[in-house]
């Protein structure tokens, strides 16, 4: 008899599965809690599966599964906040669409929708695998979210777990495959239950016949209604469960109708999660899938230049070149190298291409070929390089923009604002030749005026440095390889921010940080004309600015308008005086894996409750509120979030801090200030005898002005997409302008103003389509900005859409044994077998995209067979000792599958076959303990 090899991924799932996914009785679980569950197992066999690939030893995490031990189990502790993010970027995806599409039964499988659901995902993770391969890993995870949720409502909406199935249906997931037979609408399904029991309300023939229903949902007494004899959702809003058959078959919780199996459904949920998880693992291979997690070799963080190449640049490109150098050099082999580099190079009247990649030496090579040219004008286009960066580089990156002119796109400054504000992003602004640098050179007049910024120029890139908690840096083109090889110093993923502010106008003030044991390499960056200042230690101990031969400060340099301290770490608080009439920036700087992250939220308006994430400003003037989550402890617990005034003074707003559990911190304000203002979280590790401060290093604002709009995120190149949207205000009445761009230049339509009576809203549309030839997986950025009619307010929204060419190859590849040679004795050690395989993807494939051997340690090759584009040929050898192979085959746009042989059988098994024995593991693995 054939013996079913399942294959070391099958058998690390399996592994994972024995350590349990045990739900306590009396605590349900939700959408949250499954989804975290799913991609923290998923995380720890793809970086078991890594090692056991590259012959190194991994420990299991202990239970249960965590953030930081997972994290710390793959080697890669610094990547824990990009961990953290994207985990809940996915779950608030997740959640998110019980909110958005509240009514849309398609998302949740109700309403016997069941074709409509799983189009949802399979499109959904067609899209996925598109951006992955691309290496949109946001756009990437935001689809993932959504689609995991109609994925899990299945087993809680529908009758699948009533009967008798205790593993997922993996057709869910396949596009080509029948999920089983559905309940023709004329059909009943339901009785009305026996009072409140109604563990019995689905009809005997349904469960025997094995036939799929899920219940019908309606909140509005009236018009709620049902086909005749069908299941409703049930609870207490569900108008349908009222009708006959009374009753609902919900699983959503242990108070629901059918909560005696909340147990079961939530488990297979896990275990279906699990297997779209590896799905797309094996689509995407184990480095990407965990990119697309936020774990990265060495540092999380990229390493992201925006350069001026025009002619006067040459210079300040040679500073670039050695900077790039100096940092990979640096940081090769340790955890800050960067595991990402990107580059914009930008003049007038180009900007681009993006170059984005994981290979050092490539990016080192690539920078080292740059060349000036052109510049034979004052102005270059400086921010739609940066916003071309903003929209490419991960979460919370630092970008460094060098020039020498002026901005020639300043109408975007708002979208880059927005963008930074959406991204977290750090921007540091390498500027030389500003009229001020020029004044301290002594240049003539007629020197100076050919190309210097002046001013009001210079004062751009300031507003946006400051917008982003980053620095405007004016230096010389002398000076300028001192300030990039101080600034660089921060290229780390563990930098966290203690403390920024700015003053403009200038004034004398204080302002004071709490070092923690945690915090090392403690910096001060401050940029501005004529500044001192004087610290205070903990202990007392005092130190100038002019004073040298103080204790405080081990390094102390000043470059043009930039002075940066190195401070003697002392725990505990500090104080700092800042002396200057000129305005300046501020900002306290270590290294810590202790940190935090946050969003904006709003109170859904859905019967059910719950939070929003915001992808706009909070509204001004009224009770706002923010979801806190701190990373890198365990046992860290916060006691103060506040809204911190960033640039006139010094006011702030305490929110009242209310625990959610597992690090997650509600927090509400009762004002959300007019004025722009940072986060700033206290806390205390446990254990720990002084509090932890951190800031963020963004500034935000709140606005009067309501912006909303909601999108489908898949858009298919040469259909448009229509985005609604709407404006309100509290204002008078007026024309308020509204802008609207996107970082591929695709054609859109929008109006560029819409009248809007005060207190009331008012509704626009931008249109927005992407050229016939965009390749899949990409992803545009759509921005949408409504400014007030006196131009001192304004909001944004900011939309993220992947590219699908959907080209119908919804099936994946297929062998074709050729020859197998096989003649092994029992003395196995003396003989091998080998055989000959034709991998294809059928005439209307996309084409087979890779072949690996994924059990077996016999060598194989593959080679393109003569005179096709799509066909692989692979051969084998192996010791008759190890009879057994199995290949993973993976055609150009992720349909995945796998082919076993052996040595012992002239039969195969088929890919499908192969591939659904393994997801088929996959799900028991998880459900072995419950």
């Amino acid at each position: 008899m054939m013996r079913l090899w399942l294959g070391v991924f099958c058998f690390l799932f399996l592994h994972i599965g024995a350590h349990a996914f045990a739900i306590l009785p009396g605590d349900s679980l939700n959408h949250q809690e499954i989804t975290e569950q799913a991609i923290l197992n998923a995380t720890v066999q793809t970086c078991r599966a890594l090692a056991v690939a590259e012959g190194v030893n991994f420990n299991f995490p202990a239970q249960p599964y965590t953030a930081e031990n997972v994290a710390a189990a793959c080697g890669a502790s610094q990547s824990l906040k990009t961990f953290s993010q994207a985990i809940k970027s996915i779950t608030l995806r997740n959640i998110r669409v019980d909110i958005r599409y509240f009514f849309n039964s398609s998302y949740h499988v109700d309403e016997e929708m069941f074709v409509q659901g799983k189009g949802i995902i399979t499109e959904g993770i067609a899209a996925v695998k598109a951006s992955n391969r691309m290496e949109n890993y946001e756009t990437a995870r935001q689809i993932l979210g959504e689609i995991m949720h109609p994925l899990q409502d299945f087993y809680s909406h529908s009758n699948w777990v009533e009967m008798g199935k205790t593993v997922p249906n993996s057709n869910l997931i396949r596009a080509e495959s029948s999920i089983g037979n559905i309940a023709d609408e004329s059909r009943a399904t339901c009785r009305s239950c026996d009072g409140d029991d109604c563990t019995n309300n689905i009809l005997e023939d349904i469960i025997e016949e094995q036939i799929l229903t899920s219940g019908y949902f309606g909140i509005v007494p009236i018009v709620s209604t049902k086909p005749p004899g069908k299941c409703s959702h049930g609870g207490g809003i569900d108008q349908t469960s009222k009708i006959e058959p009374k009753g609902g078959i919900n699983k959503d919780s242990f108070k629901s109708e059918h909560g005696h199996l909340h147990t079961q459904a939530a488990n297979v949920a896990i275990a279906a999660t699990s297997q779209l998880l590896e799905d797309v693992r094996l689509a995407a291979g184990e480095r990407p899938f965990l990119e697309m997690v936020g774990i990265a070799r060495g540092s999380s963080r990229a390493l992201c230049f925006v350069t001026d190449t025009s002619k006067s640049m040459s210079d300040d490109i040679a500073v670039v070149k050695t900077v790039t150098s100096s940092i990979i050099e640096r940081y090769k082999g340790t955890e800050n190298e960067p595991s990402l580099y990107i580059l914009v190079p930008f003049s007038d009247p180009g900007f681009g291409p993006l170059i984005r990649t994981s290979d050092a030496n490539l990016f080192k090579n690539i920078v080292d070929s740059l060349t000036t040219t052109g510049g034979g004008d004052k102005e270059e286009m400086s921010l739609s390089g940066l916003q071309l960066a903003l929209t490419s580089a991960p979460f919370s990156s630092e970008i460094f923009l060098f020039t020498d002119a002026p901005a020639k796109d300043e109408q975007l400054k708002n979208t880059v604002i927005a963008l930074i504000e959406r991204t977290q992003t750090v921007v540091n602004f390498m500027v030389t030749d500003t009229v001020e640098t020029n004044r301290r050179k002594r240049r003539s007049i007629n020197q100076s005026q050919a190309r210097a910024i002046n001013e009001p120029e210079a004062q751009l890139y300031r507003d946006l440095a400051h917008a982003s908690g980053g620095q405007a840096i004016e230096v010389t083109k002398a000076q300028l390889p001192v300030a990039a090889a101080i600034i660089a110093q921060s290229a780390s993923s563990s930098v966290v921010t203690l403390l920024q502010a700015s003053r403009s106008p200038g004034q004398t003030d204080s302002f004071t940080f709490i070092v923690d044991q945690t915090v090392t390499n403690l910096r001060v960056y401050i940029t501005g004309k004529s500044v001192t200042f004087t610290l205070t230690s903990p202990t007392g101990a005092s130190q100038q600015s002019t004073d040298s031969s103080g204790s405080l400060i081990n390094n102390l340099q000043q470059v043009g308008n930039f002075i940066t301290a190195q401070l003697q770490k002392q725990v505990g608080k500090w104080k700092m005086e800042m002396v200057s009439t000129n305005p300046y920036t501020l900002r306290v700087i270590g290294q810590s894996s202790v940190d935090f992250l946050f969003d904006f939220v709003v109170p859904s308006e859905g019967p059910f409750g719950g939070f929003d994430t915001l992808d706009t400003r909070p509204r001004a003037g009224v009770t706002g509120r923010l979801l806190v989550s701190i990373t890198g402890s365990d046992s860290a617990t916060v006691n103060e979030v506040a809204l911190v005034e960033s640039s006139a003074g010094s006011e702030e707003i305490t929110g009242a801090v209310a625990s959610q559990g597992d690090g997650d911190y509600l927090v509400q304000f009762d004002m959300m200030p007019e004025v722009e203002f940072s986060v700033r979280v206290k806390g205390r590790v446990q254990g720990s005898s002084n509090d932890f401060q951190r800031q963020s290093s963004t500034n935000f604002r709140a606005s009067n002005l309501t912006l909303t709009a909601d999108s489908e995120n898949i858009l298919i190149p040469g259909t448009p997409v229509s985005v609604p949207f709407t404006v309100s205000w509290t204002g008078s009445d007026g024309n308020v302008t509204i802008r609207a761009s996107n970082n591929k230049g695709f054609d859109l339509t929008s109006p560029s103003m819409l009248f809007l009576k005060g207190g009331n809203s008012t509704n626009g549309t931008v249109t927005l389509s992407a050229p016939t030839n965009t390749p899949s997986g990409s992803d545009v950025i759509l921005t949408i900005e409504a400014e007030t009619p006196d131009g001192t307010d304004s909001n944004y929204i900011v939309l993220r859409f992947s590219i699908l060419n959907s080209n119908g190859d919804f099936s994946h590849p297929d062998c074709e044994l050729l020859n197998l040679q096989s003649n092994c004795p029992e003395n196995c050690s003396k003989s091998t077998w080998k055989l000959d395989v034709r991998v294809t993807d059928g005439d209307n494939g996309a084409g087979v995209d890779r072949v690996s051997l994924i059990q077996g340690n016999g060598t194989y090759n593959t080679s393109l067979e003569a005179g096709t584009g799509n066909i692989t040929l692979v051969s084998y050898t192996a010791s008759c000792c190890a009879p057994e192979m199995e290949l993973l085959v993976i055609d150009r746009v992720g349909n995945v599958g796998s082919c076993l042989f052996s040595a012992r059988d002239s039969v195969s098994i088929s890919v499908s076959q192969s591939l659904s024995l393994c997801l088929s593991i996959v799900a028991l693995g998880y459900l072995l303990l419950n």
